[in-house]
């Protein structure tokens, strides 16, 4: 055991484990879907973490995420289609091809246009330059109110956005239809007007800079904490 470890002593380690004879039981015979969840639970781990200002924390959690990147790199590495330093040049190309600004000549005063540039060069990157391309390629895994919101904006930067008006026009609407159809109790009504309705306030909070999916957490905690008072 040393004191300090760096990322190619995580690299070797994950190796071993790997090893088909001499490895891990477990870790050996994973698979790229067998551990797909495990990713994700690491990522919600690390936002945790960062919500708790927690360093301590936050650095364990960042390790984990770090192993689940090496083990499948060295499952792609096994199969002798990708390596850990190809993942890096991949990563370190983009992030100079996507800061104009940075390494080229183009210029960006502020956060804002620094992101349009990022945005307008990966889809030039990507090959995606009609609004159906665009569109499609929102990773499906997202959870659902974040997914909206990034669907919504994309459509608007093709210029087919609703305006805000015509947004909470909509929402009035379905939260109406919503109301009328629980009272009623049509269960197939209430599925496809309560989906039109959240995407409408996932919209909406696009429109006037405020994030559905972190103000849905907000409040997932202020009614646990309503909840669990005395």
């Amino acid at each position: 055991m040393k004191e300090r470890y760096n990322m190619e002593d995580l690299l070797r380690i994950v190796a071993l484990l790997r090893d088909p004879k001499d490895g891990c039981a477990w870790d050996k015979v994973q698979t790229h879907s067998s551990i797909r969840k495990n990713f994700i639970e690491e990522t919600y781990e690390v936002a945790d973490a960062i919500d708790l200002e927690d360093a301590h924390l936050l650095c364990e959690e960042l390790g984990d995420v770090l192993l689940q990147v090496a083990l499948h790199t060295q499952m792609e590495t096994e199969q002798s289609r990708f390596t850990f330093e190809d993942v890096c040049t991949g990563i370190c190309k983009k992030l100079i091809y996507r800061h104009p600004h940075i390494f080229g000549d183009v210029k960006a005063d502020n956060p804002e246009q620094a992101l349009q540039n990022w945005e307008a060069l990966k889809r030039q990157e990507k090959h995606r330059e009609s609004v159906a391309e665009d569109l499609a390629s929102v990773p499906q895994a997202m959870p659902a109110l974040m997914r909206a919101t990034k669907l919504s904006k994309r459509a608007a930067s093709h210029g087919m956005g609703r305006s805000t008006q015509e947004t909470t026009a909509s929402l009035k609407k379905n939260a109406d239809e919503f109301c009328k159809a629980a009272e009623q109790g049509d269960v197939q009504n209430i599925s496809d007007v309560l989906g039109r309705l959240l995407f409408d306030a996932a919209d909406l909070g696009r429109q006037v800079k405020c994030d559905a999916e972190e103000a849905l957490e907000r409040e997932n905690r202020a009614f646990l904490y309503s909840v669990s008072q005395p």
